[in-house]
């Protein structure tokens, strides 16, 4: 039988490494198909066609150049070296170059498409949320239900052009080790240390420049009572600058006049003890928590930031909430039943026990409410089945996109630096407790950022006022509330 191959061709390891491309490129062929008949859904078989698959592919085309120069050597081992001839007038080489052309055309067009698919494949939000499932899962939960949830993750966390991507992978390489080892941090830690400024991510859709007027908003809290009753706090949230251009209210942190820097002394950014403000004019003011001063070796070892979107913002989209938050939305919907006695009680006390896994959480949810009902309002178990059943099935529904016990994240692990009710936020620095050397002191003051214009509850509201009422607790208290901060009773006082 003439061969068509040259002789170098015939051996082992060629036609092996050739044979198992061949394989390869059919099954690439096979699973694109498959995957675009079934709408791209599937983050393991993305892995597998445009990664794997092309990896194995290229390796067995190494090997079978391998084996092919291996064998030329020793077919011209003890002869003068002589390079290759091709010799166009031979129909036999005309026809072998036709076919090694076309072939590695269409060889060059398959790799073209597949890198690009595998770039946007590593780029998708199912490669970073689910690939990694069981260590990524409590992140990609959250972003699922977040504001930002239409916002793919590359555009916070790689970034536009060639060199984002690269720095993005090599730090990817990492993390992929970790996760082969298993030793990752359980919860993964934030605020996250190499993620772009806010000046290439948030600013790119949010105008820091623009006059924003302040906005109303209105806050319906349930209470834990026996009749979960409703309480409503309507305010006027300052939240930039005025049209005239007078700095003021929220946003007079960011550096459109001025540039705040502070130093934490802790990893999650909670704990700031030293805090420099350059205004508009350049004169630096220095303020230092007098209550828990720090000396000059801690504020060393401690970070120095200079204060942007994310100080504040800190879960754009990664968001835990407190159970007091997804319950009072809960009741406000109508997903919960408020005329079931201390539902909210039961609840909070259903999502917020120690469970080791999502599923036994799943579980005990239930068991928790029985028991509850049981020993406070054993009527209400059959009264309110109905109610007490679709409780069941709200609060799973919460914890399952909220508390992730196998990598012991919630609303505990990462605090929202966003208001000051269930963590310290904006409390860090305006506590009336950071003083400059003048006597100048960042004040607590709710007024400088909000204005109370109704409080009270249904049929018993505090007429409305424009200037600002003083907030009143919806349950005596006393003055307590002027002095403790929220969240050493709304949250998690441990900073845990």
């Amino acid at each position: 039988m003439r061969r068509k191959l040259p002789v170098s061709f015939y051996n082992l390891t060629t036609l092996v490494g050739v044979t198992v491309a061949a394989v390869m490129l059919a099954l690439i062929t096979i699973l694109i198909i498959t995957d675009s008949l079934r709408g791209f859904g599937n983050p393991y078989m993305g892995l597998v066609t445009y990664i794997a698959l092309p990896a194995v592919m290229i390796v067995a085309l190494l090997f079978a150049w391998i084996g092919f120069i291996r064998t030329r050597r020793r077919l011209v081992r003890g002869m003068e070296h002589r390079y290759p001839t091709i010799d166009l007038n031979s129909k036999r080489q005309r026809s072998l170059l036709t076919w090694v052309g076309i072939l590695g055309v269409i060889l060059m067009a398959l790799s073209g498409f597949g890198s690009y698919q595998a770039y946007d494949y590593t780029e998708s939000v199912k490669f970073c949320g689910q690939t990694c499932h069981g260590i990524m899962g409590p992140e990609y939960t959250a972003y699922q239900h977040s504001p930002h949830a239409k916002v793919g993750c590359k555009e916070c966390h790689v970034g536009p052009g060639a060199n984002s991507y690269m720095q993005s992978k090599l730090a990817g390489s990492y993390q992929l080790m970790a996760a082969l080892t298993g030793k990752y941090h359980k919860p993964i830690p934030t605020p996250v240390k190499n993620i772009r400024s806010s000046k290439e991510t948030c600013e790119t859709c949010h105008w820091t420049g623009q006059f924003y007027s302040p906005k109303l908003r209105n806050h319906t809290y349930y209470l834990a009572d026996d009749t979960n009753s409703t309480y409503q706090i309507n305010m006027m949230v300052k939240v930039g600058t005025t049209d005239l251009g007078k700095d003021e209210g929220i946003h007079s942190h960011m550096y459109l006049n001025n540039q705040i820097t502070y130093i934490a002394t802790d990893a999650q950014r909670q704990v700031i003890p030293y805090v420099e403000m350059h205004d508009k004019d350049g004169k630096l003011i220095v303020y230092r928590d007098t209550e828990n001063p720090a000396d000059a070796a801690t504020l060393a070892k401690g970070e120095r930031h200079t204060v942007d979107c994310i100080d504040c913002h800190n879960r754009p989209t990664h968001q835990f909430p407190h159970p007091d938050t997804t319950l009072n939305f809960a009741f406000g919907r109508g997903q919960l039943d408020p005329s079931i006695p201390e539902l909210k009680t039961a609840a909070v006390e259903a999502l917020e026990k120690p469970y080791k896994t999502q599923a036994e959480g799943l579980a005990g949810i239930k068991t928790s409410l029985v028991e509850f009902y049981k020993k406070n309002h054993p009527n209400i178990l059959t009264e309110k089945s109905a109610g007490l059943d679709n409780a069941v099935a709200v609060l799973q529904e919460i914890y399952g996109r909220s508390y992730f016990p196998e990598m012991k994240a919630d609303w505990k692990a990462h605090p929202d630096n966003l208001d000051h009710i269930h963590s310290s936020g904006c409390f860090r620095c305006h506590d009336d407790k950071h003083v400059s050397a003048e006597g100048r002191v960042i004040s607590k003051n709710c007024q400088n950022c909000h204005l109370i214009v109704g409080q009270g509850k249904p049929g018993a509201m505090l007429p409305a006022n424009m200037k600002g009422l003083e907030f009143k607790h919806p349950t005596d208290v006393g003055d307590a509330w002027k002095t403790t901060p929220c969240k050493d009773c709304h949250g998690n006082s441990e900073g845990k």
